[in-house]
């Protein structure tokens, strides 16, 4: 096992500076975000230019890796592959395949998105259309050489009334979209909050957990008996407010991390630990930020073996 970060938690730095800070923090891999570009959501960063990704590039960037000792663990690319407007869905489709044949270039293993929804209709409906057209994507990535991994968020802004708008939150739907072809890039911090185990979630998929997500979440039980499980129906503005959970750095929240990397190796997982950091305390800034990268190391570094 090896412990990693998503590098979309730094959107304002470059590959070069990301690699070389996360190598001297005792990081061993990264996962690296390769949107097209910097919006205004948190949680996306483009640090590799895959829509023109040529071989001098692919060069590059093996140097680079190979030059701070870390290896490139898989590309996220995390969005709605079931996205309800056509032109929309089609520019994700694209930029999801330009993924795809860069981690080929660069014998990355793995490129991870979500499966997503279609908000404007019923649940049934997307699982209907997402068989419909999401083994094309599978099957493209599997001629490279690739495997898709889906990300267990709830995805719960997507949704105008706050309601998955991720079809892959719970293990059932996780062996639907086995079905398909997809993996699994496993986060404890989503299972947590929607009332789900998540040690008890890794024997039985032991075998599609192929890359891991490290972020926690702090639960406040108190606000949860104001606002109930699906949180405040006044958001704000903010379709992410839910008024009692909020995410961590790992060793902040209540995940339980002796406990999930002792049952990840138990169970064979030889994979990547990859630190996703959203946590708003540790955030505004870029020292604060680093700060957080660093707590979630101290935390998870003495549970990994050598």
């Amino acid at each position: 096992m090896r412990l990693g970060m998503l590098t979309a938690c730094l959107p304002g730095w470059d590959l070069e500076r990301i690699a070389s800070w996360a190598a001297g923090a005792g990081y061993e891999a990264l996962e690296v975000a390769v949107w097209p570009g910097t919006g205004g959501r948190d949680f996306e960063a483009s640090h590799l230019p895959v829509a023109d990704f040529d071989p001098e590039q692919a060069e590059r960037t093996r140097e680079l890796f190979d030059r701070h000792g870390l290896e490139l663990s898989a590309l996220a690319y995390y969005e709605n592959n079931l996205h309800p407007d056509p032109v929309r869905r089609a520019e994700i489709r694209t930029h999801l395949r330009h993924a795809v044949d860069a981690a080929q270039a660069l014998d990355v293993p793995y490129v991870g998105t979500f499966i997503g929804r279609d908000w404007t209709k019923p649940v049934a409906d997307n699982l209907a259309e997402a068989e419909r057209v999401l083994p094309e994507l599978v099957e493209y990535a599997g001629e490279r050489g690739v495997k898709l991994i889906i990300e267990n968020c709830v995805m719960e802004g997507w949704h105008p009334d706050g309601y998955p708008g991720n079809l892959a939150y719970s293990p059932e739907l996780w062996e639907w979209m086995f079905s398909l072809g997809f993996y699994l890039n496993w986060d404890p911090s989503h299972l947590t909050w929607i009332g789900i185990d998540p040690v008890e979630t890794i024997a039985p998929y032991a075998d599609r957990i192929v890359h891991a997500q490290a972020k926690d979440v702090e639960l406040d039980a108190r606000a949860r008996q104001r606002y109930g499980f699906f949180g405040k129906t006044d958001k704000g503005g903010n379709p992410w407010e839910t008024g009692w959970w909020r995410y961590r750095v790992p060793g902040l929240g209540q995940v339980d991390w002796p406990r999930i990397v002792d049952r990840l190796y138990e169970h064979g997982f030889t994979g990547t630990l990859s630190v996703e950091h959203e946590d708003p305390v540790w955030s505004g800034d870029e020292d604060r930020v680093t700060q957080g990268l660093r707590i979630a190391h101290r935390t998870l570094r003495p549970l990994i073996v050598d």
